[in-house]
């Protein structure tokens, strides 16, 4: 799922691209996309754009008259820039939105369809669409201990939590962690001032490297390669792999659609967290630790 750092750099290049343009063409491709009627989405063609925004996870685009388009990514929904009129692709297309300078096409690679857009008429209108979550790029870490700390969960389900902190999903949460030195099952409730400090430090340099990142690789161009997946992160998607601070594999917890990856030496303190499936399938063979888990990997077990 497209988070902070991606859905922010869609609302920069979106508001270069489309501002003060009239919106000329709706053109619905999925019925399942469009999840409101009243205002209809026809009502949007003609009128200018006046701002583009983000609201957690949520794209929102404004058009003259204080009429609103709400896009919301989901998992596997994308957005692409195309010349004006670029046919929206039979498969996995949404919806086309055509200006005089280009067709913002959305796309899901899913057949779950959970991208979603909505149409509504006014700025009260977005208020349940907003979450509440603190927003970590300007949120102080009296802000953030609040809100990690309302409720008695772990780290990783906290700061996924869109009610508790806005735009963090499944990858920059393993990579805040990571950068922490916190394991992702620690319990809120149990965190002292020093590591909600290291939480809330950790959480806006890791935010706002990626998002100058993205930035650089976009530049004047259209984030066409939006990814959970990135180059250069240190545990998100690198089960197996070296952690880049002491060498130890990556490990991970899987559950749902979605996993967690950490290092056990630099966030665990050497201990493997249990692996649902594994720890069924395993019983007493399941590895307490990275050491043991390291010696039957030496040995070929």
């Amino acid at each position: 799922m497209p988070e902070l750092p991606d859905v922010q750099v869609y609302v920069e290049r979106l508001a270069a691209l489309t501002a003060g343009q009239p919106l000329r063409r709706v053109r619905i491709v999925s019925p399942f996309v469009l999840r409101t009627v009243d205002p209809p989405v026809r009502a949007l063609e003609g009128r200018a754009v006046v701002g583009v925004e983000r609201l957690g996870k949520r794209i929102v685009i404004e058009t003259e008259g204080a009429l609103f388009a709400v896009i919301h990514l989901m998992i596997a929904g994308r957005l692409r820039w195309r010349e004006p009129g670029a046919p929206v692709p039979k498969k996995v297309g949404l919806f086309g939105l055509d200006f005089d300078g280009g067709s913002l096409i959305m796309t899901e690679a899913s057949s779950k369809k959970r991208a979603s857009l909505h149409v509504v008429g006014s700025r009260a209108a977005l208020e349940p669409f907003d979450r509440g979550g603190i927003e970590p790029l300007s949120a102080t870490r009296e802000q953030l201990s609040a809100a990690i700390r309302r409720e008695n969960r772990t780290l990783k389900r906290a700061l996924t939590d869109p009610r508790l902190v806005s735009g963090i999903g499944n990858a920059y949460s393993d990579e805040i962690l990571f950068h922490a030195g916190l394991s992702p099952v620690r319990l809120t409730h149990q965190l002292t001032d020093d590591e909600v400090a290291r939480l809330a430090a950790a959480a806006q340099s890791t935010l706002q490297g990626w998002l100058e990142r993205t930035r650089r690789e976009v530049g004047a161009g259209f984030p066409d390669k939006v990814t959970a997946f990135r180059q250069g992160m240190a545990v998100h998607g690198r089960y197996g792999q070296p952690c880049p601070t002491c060498g130890t594999r990556v490990q991970r917890i899987r559950f749902a659609d979605n996993e967690v990856n950490y290092c056990p030496r630099c966030q665990t303190g050497g201990k493997l967290l249990a692996d649902r499936g594994l720890s069924r399938l395993l019983g007493a063979d399941w590895p307490k630790s990275i050491d043991e888990l390291e010696e039957r990997l030496g040995k070929g077990q």
